[in-house]
């Protein structure tokens, strides 16, 4: 059904043709599209709403090559071996170990330690 519609218009909460579902929907309308079925020749208005809203923390966005900042105890014998093999560096004065995301990112005990900048 949707792919023989046809959006001929995508209008934000505001917009003139939204306002009354704007009334209706609140801060919970997200967007009015206006669509045609060529099909059956009729015209429709279809909002978009948000239904939930959860919190959640957000991917890392890291790339392979990207140099991060890992926070493991010096005193961590088995971090701190499997950093080393994948060539981290341990800075003393920071007290983190750097290390390319890419050697470490199959690793979760590692990634979860990554200092959020």
């Amino acid at each position: 059904m949707l792919k023989d519609m046809k959006t001929y218009t995508h209008l934000k909460p505001g917009q003139n043709g939204t306002k009354r579902l704007v009334d209706q929907y609140g801060d919970k309308l997200l967007c009015v599209r206006y669509r045609y079925d060529e099909i059956r020749h009729v015209k429709m208005k279809t909002v978009e709403i948000i239904v939930d809203e959860k919190p959640c923390k957000p991917p890392l966005r890291y790339q392979d090559q990207d140099m991060v900042e890992v926070v493991v105890p010096f005193s961590d014998k088995d971090l701190r071996d499997r950093l080393r093999a994948v060539h981290g560096r341990w800075d003393p004065e920071e007290r983190l170990w750097r290390v390319l995301f890419g050697s470490i990112k199959g690793d979760i005990q590692l990634t979860e330690r990554i200092l959020k900048q």
